[in-house]
């Protein structure tokens, strides 16, 4: 899912505040009172598709020695839906790695039960086992490829551990080098390609093997901001292509304003909070709608002495314009725009401020803004 983004800081002192709405629209309703809509007929809702990845009460529990225990993942629940990219996200220690572990049977769980792709991996033989994890691509932080192999080997290494006939692993090894942009690369070795084609070698031998979920344990954490948009396009896209259905681990918030279309937070082995990144977005109270959307910082030159800042948040979606109205609401409020960031992602968009005002007016512009249906507070 794609997003835009722009931050900017005002010198309040010196310049008049200007606000650009990011595309596809300018931002919100008016602010001067609600909306009116008319109802649209019911119409019987669609059966939601079976997830392609679903987890119930999932736990891990690590026994050290003298006796004491480790939980990992603590009664983790999660469904993730077919052909989605759904987000992961949580602090070092949140249980992220032990997941991905889990999802591919590489660990078994303690307790509960993992379906993917409609099969129960906790109750597998081992020969079942092989065969599903071949449904299952994985791509790393770093691609971990095979420095004696050329690209097309390293791509067609798993093909030949699972038997396939040298000819169609060539034609094979191909079509994946065509897919992720690489076409003449094939005999190139690792210590010939920049990173980011490293990644790229990666991500097609995880698809050599054509499987239906695409899981991505922090691919973009080792490189630069340009070479990550370009992986994270390439795995949309691929996506896109081949009907897949993709986990990204992430611990960068800009990663999934990019590319997903659903995310988790995880935190001591549970999701505490996730659904559809529009809908994770719009709910700008919770912890989550601020980690994707964070607060914008206040310079000190912005501030004046007895100042109060307002953290002041707007949504909206296409087509419902608001940001002339805020801004104006602002000014009459005597309040001026510290700085502020405005995001659109999908079809939602959301404006973060921090506004300063008096300290001794702060209460009554909280409630003027709140009563515009405007989201606000004063900041710690």
């Amino acid at each position: 899912m794609q997003s835009s983004r722009e931050t900017w800081l005002v010198d309040v002192a010196a310049t008049p505040v200007a606000v650009r709405v990011l595309p596809p629209g300018p931002m919100e309703v008016a602010v001067s009172g609600p909306a009116v809509s008319t109802p649209a007929p019911e119409e019987d809702a669609p059966a939601s598709p079976d997830p392609m990845i679903s987890l119930k009460d999932v736990r891990k529990v690590y026994r050290l020695r003298g006796g004491a225990q480790v939980r990992a993942l603590d009664g983790l629940s999660l469904d993730v839906a077919p052909g989605t990219i759904h987000g992961i996200v949580g602090t070092s220690g949140a249980g992220k790695s032990t997941l991905v572990r889990c999802l591919t049977s590489l660990e078994r769980p303690t307790q509960g039960r993992i379906r993917v792709a409609g099969q129960d991996m906790t109750s597998l033989s081992a020969r079942q086992l092989r065969e599903a994890r071949r449904r299952i691509g994985m791509v790393f932080q770093h691609a971990n490829l095979l420095d004696q192999r050329t690209t097309a080997q390293n791509i067609a290494y798993p093909l030949a551990l699972a038997g396939v006939p040298r000819g169609q692993r060539r034609q094979t090894v191909e079509r994946m080098l065509e897919l992720v942009g690489l076409a003449d690369r094939g005999a190139s070795y690792p210590a010939q390609l920049s990173g980011g084609q490293k990644q790229r070698v990666g991500i097609a031998r995880a698809l050599a093997d054509d499987p239906s979920v695409l899981l991505c344990d922090e691919p973009t954490s080792a490189l630069d901001p340009e070479t990550t948009r370009s992986i994270l396009d390439l795995i949309r896209d691929v996506r896109d292509a081949l009907g897949l259905t993709v986990i990204i681990i992430t611990h960068e918030m800009s990663v999934v304003r990019q590319v997903c279309d659903a995310v988790s937070l995880l935190e001591a082995g549970r999701v505490v909070e996730g659904g559809r990144l529009e809908d994770v977005v719009l709910d700008t109270s919770s912890r989550l709608s601020r980690e994707v959307v964070p607060l914008p910082a206040v310079p000190e030159a912005a501030r004046s002495q007895g100042d109060a800042v307002l953290d002041v948040c707007v949504t909206a979606h296409p087509g419902e314009p608001a940001a002339v109205a805020l801004m104006s609401m602002v000014a009459e409020l005597g309040g001026d725009i510290a700085s502020g960031v405005f995001e659109t992602v999908g079809a939602a968009q959301i404006g973060r401020l921090a506004v300063t005002v008096p300290a001794t007016q702060a209460s009554r512009c909280v409630t003027a803004l709140r009563q515009a249906g405007i989201t606000a507070e004063v900041r710690a």
